[in-house]
């Protein structure tokens, strides 16, 4: 067996590593055995070099069975999981996994918090009086058995090394590696016990990935990675070059896709990004039998009700205050609010939405550092979209906020990512 070093030169030379070598470099560093400089080294040399789709699955599995895999085999429904690559305003798994669980599909997901400028949907779920996404696995198992769907955070048991390799990744400069991201988010998805994922890749300003043919070359290595795994996959490219609907922030956010929910709120951006991921999922799920089909049973879901009654039965599972779901006063709620007005007339031709997301970090919507706590209950009201005629002093944001020293700051990174261009 080679020694680490040679692991390392081999790589850094561009060779290809056996499923073998990358499986004792994964198993060493989770075990503590090779410590951080010699694995950082190694994720160097795979972020200049590359690695093939061999390689990638081979890390993938490593890193998937570096701790334990959910059994869902023996339930007699499919299991389908959607994973987004992160935007601002991104509220879809809150009004999806339900409309899909209520249609007869299982639903167990496991989300991440936010990460730099992005929304992440523990922070949302928790943003409701009560709700636990800190769940045991034994208690996931059930919820999914007995509710067809589960929403709870990463545990311990979960793709250990990830958790570990990440943090490195974070603090070596080699987060943005294709290869190394397909493997952290495959890990952790198909240790749910899937048997297919939708994926929505988010290019532009507000996403990770800010082309198309960046979001294609990411999609594609995770199509490629589980499909070769045994799964079905289905990628679908989405515009982040605005934010997602008119909410950013915890509780806001869940009180949109509650609208949606309760049927308020059936046409714009967010609801047809929501049915149609959920139209994927349904017929990855073998309830549908095309696109179409799984457009009609998800919009059917919610004029029934079903989907609302789901999310009901997930919030009380979960610890939560159910009458939130048809009461959004019940959400936390700002102390005070104030609008962004346009300086000009015009029209809305471009926004940076990585930078109003971070005006939401900075308002307190997201962590400035790990320790951080976040308050639910500020953010923003989207007043306009791109491509929205504007008068001098029409309202662009509304701003939510309980603690005013931000506010000025918050006001001027707002004006400064909204362009308006003079008709």
């Amino acid at each position: 067996m080679p020694t680490t070093v040679e692991l390392i030169r081999h790589k850094r030379e561009g060779g290809e590593l056996s499923a073998a070598d990358i499986a004792a470099l994964v198993a060493g560093y989770t075990q503590g055995n090779i410590p951080d400089y010699q694995m950082a080294a190694f994720l160097m040399a795979a972020f200049l070099r590359g690695m093939t789709i061999a390689e990638t699955r081979a890390l993938t599995e490593a890193m998937l069975h570096s701790g334990e895999v959910v059994d869902f085999s023996h339930l007699p429904q499919a299991k389908v999981d959607k994973h987004s690559t992160g935007g601002v305003g991104d509220k879809t798994s809150l009004a999806l996994a339900p409309i899909v669980a209520a249609a007869g599909v299982a639903v167990p997901m496991i989300s991440g918090r936010g990460l730099g400028h992005t929304g992440g949907t523990l922070d949302k779920l928790e943003a409701i009086p009560g709700f636990r996404t800190d769940l045991p696995l034994d208690t996931f198992r059930r919820l999914v058995e007995q509710l067809g769907v589960a929403l709870i955070g990463q545990t311990r048991e979960i793709a250990p090394a990830d958790k570990k390799l990440y943090a490195l990744r974070d603090v070596t400069g080699t987060v943005e590696s294709i290869p190394l991201i397909t493997a952290s988010i495959m890990s952790k998805k198909l240790a749910e016990g899937i048997d297919a994922l939708v994926l929505d890749v988010k290019f532009g300003s507000g996403a990770f990935m800010k082309t198309p043919a960046e979001a294609q070359a990411l999609a594609d290595s995770l199509t490629a990675t589980g499909e070769a795994m045994g799964k079905r996959v289905q990628a679908l490219l989405t515009d982040m070059n605005q934010p997602l609907g008119w909410a950013v922030g915890n509780a806001l956010e869940v009180c949109e896709a509650q609208q949606l929910l309760r049927g308020e709120q059936l046409t714009g951006r967010f609801a047809d990004l929501t049915f149609g991921l959920a139209a994927h999922m349904l017929r990855l799920g073998q309830v549908a039998a095309s696109v179409t089909e799984g457009q009609t049973l998800a919009r059917a879901m919610v004029t029934s009700g079903k989907a609302l009654e789901k999310w009901q039965a997930i919030i009380r599972a979960q610890g939560g205050d159910p009458r939130v779901a048809e009461d959004d006063r019940r959400l936390p709620q700002a102390a005070y609010e104030t609008v962004v007005r346009a300086p000009q007339s015009g029209t809305v031709t471009a926004m940076d939405t990585e930078a109003i997301g971070r005006a939401a970090v900075l308002l307190g919507a997201g962590r400035l550092t790990l320790d951080a706590v976040i308050d639910p209950a500020v953010g923003f009201r989207m007043e306009v979209e791109l491509g929205a005629p504007v008068s001098a002093g029409d309202e662009l944001v509304r701003v939510y906020y309980n603690a005013a020293q931000a506010v000025p700051e918050v006001e001027q990174r707002l004006l400064a990512a909204i362009t308006i261009t003079p008709n």
